[in-house]
This record gives C-alpha cells, sequence and structure tokens, in this order.
C-alpha cells in the first residue's frame, strides 16, 4: 500500500471544507475541525475498544487520524449516562475555546452532534452505526437513532 499524504491532505481539507458548511460555519475552518475531533474524541471515549476499532476500519486515511489522535487504551472510561453528559465531555474535548465553539448552548452543541453523526454516514456503514449504538448507554442511543437513515 503506497502512502500519499499529499491525497490524504486533499481528501481532508475537502472534508473539512464540507463538514464546515454542513454546520453553517463555512468561514471557520478551525472551529469546525475542533468541533468534529472532539465530537470523535468522546464518542472514542465511551464505546469499547473493539467497536472503535470496527468504526475507524471504515474511516478513510485521514479521518482514521483525527479519531486515534491523542487515543489511550489505559486511561478510564468516563461514566456517561446521558447527552447533557455527553455534551459536557465534548466540551471537555474542545478545551479553553468550547464556550466560544459551542455558543453556551446545550441546543447548539446538540445540533452540532446531530449533523457530525449524519455526515459521518456517508463514510461508515449502516450496520456499524447500529452496532455503535448498541454499544451507548440508553439515554445517548438516540444521538445515532434518530440520524442513522440519512
Amino acid at each position: 500500500m503506497a502512502l500519499n499524504f499529499n491525497q490524504y491532505a486533499t481528501e481532508g481539507n475537502t472534508f473539512l471544507k464540507d463538514y464546515a458548511k454542513e454546520m453553517n460555519m463555512p468561514n471557520d475552518l478551525e472551529k469546525a475541525g475542533r468541533i468534529f475531533a472532539s465530537i470523535m474524541h468522546a464518542l472514542r471515549d465511551i464505546i469499547p475498544a473493539e467497536e472503535s476499532l470496527q468504526f475507524i476500519a471504515q474511516l478513510p486515511m485521514f479521518l482514521k487520524a483525527v479519531y486515534v489522535n491523542g487515543w489511550s487504551l489505559e486511561r478510564k472510561k468516563p461514566k456517561i449516562k446521558n447527552m447533557a453528559e455527553f455534551l459536557d465531555l465534548v466540551r471537555a474535548h474542545v478545551g479553553p475555546t468550547q464556550y466560544n465553539d459551542f455558543e453556551y448552548s446545550d441546543d447548539t452543541a446538540e445540533r452540532y452532534v446531530d449533523t457530525t453523526f449524519i455526515y459521518i454516514r456517508k463514510y461508515v456503514s449502516l450496520g456499524e452505526l447500529e452496532d455503535i449504538r448498541g454499544s451507548l448507554p440508553k439515554e445517548l442511543k438516540s444521538m445515532i437513532y434518530s440520524n442513522i437513515m440519512f
């Protein structure tokens, strides 16, 4: 397998531009990138490692890199039971820009999560999303289910 880093960079930039447009922030690619990465990292934190590996197997190389950046299998998984706790975890992954990025609004943050899972469907099979949904706490299943058919 040849590694074509220029192609990965081009595909990654195209993805980020399209994702930013979906998120209604076409002129703020950095913010869109932070939000995407934080949602992926929060998901990674709460699903089993085996499920993460199956998930990333379907992602293009440029998204695999985002998903695994900073990943530690030794870190204890947080106990997330509902959307409010998940949104807190997402914000924690963003860091100091969290309030600016999510506009101090749970509704905005939840809309970003919903849009992200709709958008990721372009790369991940319905079956894999159903598997991820099955590994989520009851109160978070709708995060995937409500968006799974798009």
